[in-house]
């Protein structure tokens, strides 16, 4: 057979064989993603790379009070702070899009800054959280550094670029992905140096110097000469294309978001203020006056903390977070989205057990929590505490469900020597169905509350009868308001379906209102099977009726409500009456 003659290998055959090729020698570590070779060619003849496109996934038209609303689904409080960091982060990847849309990158702004933020405040407020929660809803790569493991050169802990490879792995080798990430570095007033610059403070200097190239503009070459991977990597790509190709990351567009305490912040900026006579004259007392002041923070007060003025420059953006109080704790454990109480129940689910929490429980939970002092951390170590025992114990019973009560939190050990001693008491299942009636409400409410928003979210209209769906299946099983709203679109997607299938086989005309949408999807779920075995029966119930109907009245639109699906007979009855009326 002539060579010309054999098969030319699709790119995706060619990554799959050299997939499980690296998976046998290196594990899950490396990995290859085909790269379509096809582009454009100039009137010269030369071959261009073709123009550059939003990468699937990658939402860069959303509006900054669109992502504040969503972040308020998550986040408690940090009204300031959600708010800077939606129109920052929305401002700078619309302009992304804008770029991309034209094809042009606008005028040639010399000294242009982009929109790095700078976020202030104490440990456990949420910040990571907030940030994880924006690159998700955008959909962009997200990778977090501690500046404290960070050297100049990178022989301690790892290099400043080492992040911007890291997203390039984030976003499986999608470099078109991984130049618009967000790139989050913590502790990073760990880094400021103090007055003199001595010993160790010169690598805290380093280390801001070093990050003011990538903060800008700069390219980072994904090829690290001691990394043995990357070298493994440019001899398979020298060997398929047979020329020495240069992989690099522009950070053009990848957003750069320090945080960090800033605990004696607060003084220089008092003294600057007291110096100026505006009247802080007093001691700076306690943490609430530290970030009143932080709100004043200048950039003058940054360098004299010890960071570098061109680092300075390159953070235009500043938000100051909040501290969390018991009552924002507390909030913070009653949202339906939150992960801790999430997880919690997930960890019974483990072992079939239901639980669930009652107010008071909470309550407690975040008033203990809040001695702690290092904020919503304090949660997860306030709600071990408490159910340790029950997790430990409940596993080796019989009991399935459990109300986490707030006698439960205050003792323990006291409430499940009783529970194990007597579990067939009626207490206990009275307690669970109370429990469990008053989450089901507060999650209704929580729907009434947020309708337009997630209506608009997930392209369907959040009905009545949807929030009561939405409610029953979300105590079902540990998930969050998300997960069960994108169920449901899914489910009324394929039941929507009947409508059409019925139409073909048929020839009549339905129509399914909201409300038997959601019946149906109460029923069958997300199973085809089960939607499959209910469209049996709905053919059964509907075909001869509606097809008399269609020949007696010259009609073929029926609206089916979720009353006729329940009494098939008496709405077709019905429905005869009002023809023979109406001749």
């Amino acid at each position: 057979m002539n060579v010309t003659d054999e098969k030319i290998p699709r790119p995706e055959e060619v990554e799959k064989e050299l997939n499980e090729f690296l998976s046998t020698r290196f594990g899950n570590r490396v990995r290859v993603a085909a790269l379509s070779q096809a582009q454009d060619a100039d009137e010269d003849g030369e071959r261009t790379d073709p123009p550059p496109r939003p990468a699937p996934g990658m939402d860069f038209s959303m509006k900054p009070e669109e992502l504040s609303a969503y972040l308020d689904q998550y986040i408690v409080r940090q009204d300031r702070a959600k708010a800077v960091l939606a129109t920052k982060i929305c401002t700078h990847y619309n302009r992304v899009k804008l770029a991309r849309d034209t094809g042009d990158d606008g005028p040639e702004l010399v000294g242009g800054v982009k929109n790095n933020v700078l976020l202030m405040g104490p440990t456990g407020v949420g910040k990571t959280y907030m940030l994880k929660l924006i690159a998700r809803r955008l959909g962009v790569p997200f990778v977090k550094g501690d500046a404290t493991k960070f050297s100049e050169t990178g022989y301690v802990g790892g290099d400043v670029e080492d992040l911007v490879r890291d997203l390039a792995r984030e976003a499986d080798g999608d470099l078109e992905r991984a130049q618009c990430g967000i790139i989050y570095i913590d502790e990073i007033d760990k880094i400021a140096s103090s007055a003199g610059h001595h010993g160790a403070d010169v690598s805290r200097t380093g280390v801001q110097r070093a990050l003011l190239k990538p903060m800008e503009e700069t390219e980072v070459d994904l090829k690290v000469p001691h990394d043995p991977v990357s070298m493994i990597q440019e001899l398979e790509r020298f060997r398929k294309s047979g020329k020495k190709e240069s992989s690099k990351i522009n950070t053009k567009n990848i957003l750069f978001i320090m945080s960090g305490a800033f605990s004696d912040l607060a003084k220089i900026i008092k003294k600057r203020v007291a110096d100026q006579g505006i009247g802080f004259s007093a001691s700076v007392g306690g943490q609430h006056a530290d970030l009143s002041l932080l709100q004043q923070v200048r950039s003058e007060d940054l360098v004299a903390y010890g960071f570098e003025s061109e680092f300075v420059g390159r953070l235009p953006v500043t938000a100051v977070l909040d501290e969390l109080s018991p009552q924002d704790l507390y909030e913070i454990l009653k949202n339906p989205n939150n992960p801790i109480i999430l997880g919690k129940k997930l960890d019974f689910a483990a072992y079939g057990i239901d639980v669930r929490f009652e107010d008071a429980a909470l309550r407690l939970l975040a008033e203990e929590a809040a001695l702690e002092k290092t904020g919503a951390r304090g949660l997860v170590s306030a709600l071990e505490r408490a159910v340790l025992p029950f997790e430990k114990r409940l596993p080796s019973t019989a009991i399935t469900r459990f109300a986490v009560t707030g006698a439960a939190v205050a003792d323990p050990e006291g409430v499940l020597a009783e529970l194990t001693a007597s579990p067939a008491h009626p207490q206990w299942s009275e307690a669970f169905g109370r429990v469990a009636a008053t989450e089901k409400e507060w999650i209704r409410e929580y729907l009434r509350q947020n309708q337009a928003m997630l209506s608009e979210r997930f392209d369907m209209k959040l009905t009545a009868s949807r929030v009561d769906l939405a409610a029953d299946l979300y105590g079902q099983r540990p998930t969050d308001v998300r997960s069960v709203m994108k169920r449901i679109h899914k489910a009324s997607g394929m039941v929507r379906k009947i409508e059409l299938r019925f139409f073909q086989d048929t020839q009549v005309n339905v129509v399914l209102e909201e409300d038997a949408v959601d019946h149906v999807v109460r029923i069958t779920g997300d199973s085809a099977k089960a939607l499959e075995d209910y469209y049996g029966r709905f053919v059964r119930d509907f075909e001869y009726g509606l097809k008399l109907l269609k020949e007696k009245t010259g009609g073929n639109r029926f609206f089916i409500t979720r009353e006729a699906l329940c009494h098939p007979e008496a709405f077709l009855n019905d429905l005869v009456k009002k023809s023979l009326a109406g001749k």
